[in-house]
């Protein structure tokens, strides 16, 4: 698999899914709970500069993930970030790099494989729950594509397996939710992370 590939296959996927969003959905409730699409958009945004601080070498400092409120142009305030992360993780070397993952722990570092590992899960997961707060999640999901769903397996089962972590407070991924098997795979994939593909919106 090759890892940065397949993160930058889900951050422009989910950059497609912030652009098409309509006018007015900024309010609109998505499967992260009690959060609407202004909220997750927001979230989305920091991690992006998070993520990309510590690529670059930021050490155990929370300033760059903290979340901002939405600026006049959200859209293009997050493909921006999503430039800047995909930027910082082309540097030579990042995979092999030690990194500080601070919103998660300031304790110690993680490797660069691993930071975007999880990124890349993120990405695949919320780029689906803005496109499904305006009912465009099936759409959606057959613009991942089956490598990128497969890649997504594969770190899921690596660094969130299901289990009793998931239910912990905080926990990045809920317990996983029955999905009947001939579903399709990105379907599989969102029940294995927590999501239910049935989710409606509104």
């Amino acid at each position: 698999m090759d890892l940065l590939e397949m993160n930058r296959l889900a951050v422009r996927t989910s950059v497609r899914a912030v652009e098409a969003l309509p006018d007015g959905a900024l309010d609109r409730p998505t499967p992260c709970a009690g959060w609407s699409v202004g909220r997750l958009l927001q979230h989305m945004t920091a991690q992006h500069h998070g993520f990309a601080a510590a690529a670059t070498g930021a050490g155990p400092d929370l300033a760059p993930w903290r979340e901002a409120p939405l600026g006049a142009d959200p859209k293009g305030d997050y493909a921006a970030a999503a430039d800047a992360v995909l930027t910082a993780f082309a540097a030579d070397g990042v995979l092999d790099r030690e990194v500080w993952l601070s919103e998660i722990t300031t304790s110690r570092t993680f490797r660069g494989r691993v930071a975007v590992s999880f990124h890349l899960l993120d990405y695949v997961l919320h780029g689906w729950d803005i496109a499904v707060s305006v009912g465009d999640g099936e759409r959606f999901g057959g613009t991942v594509g089956a490598e990128l769903v497969e890649a997504s397996f594969e770190v899921a089962r690596t660094y969130v397996p299901d289990g009793p972590a998931r239910q912990r407070p905080g926990a990045g991924f809920g317990p996983s939710v029955p999905v009947p098997e001939q579903a399709p795979d990105f379907e599989r994939l969102l029940g294995f992370l927590g999501r239910d593909p049935e989710w409606p919106a509104g």
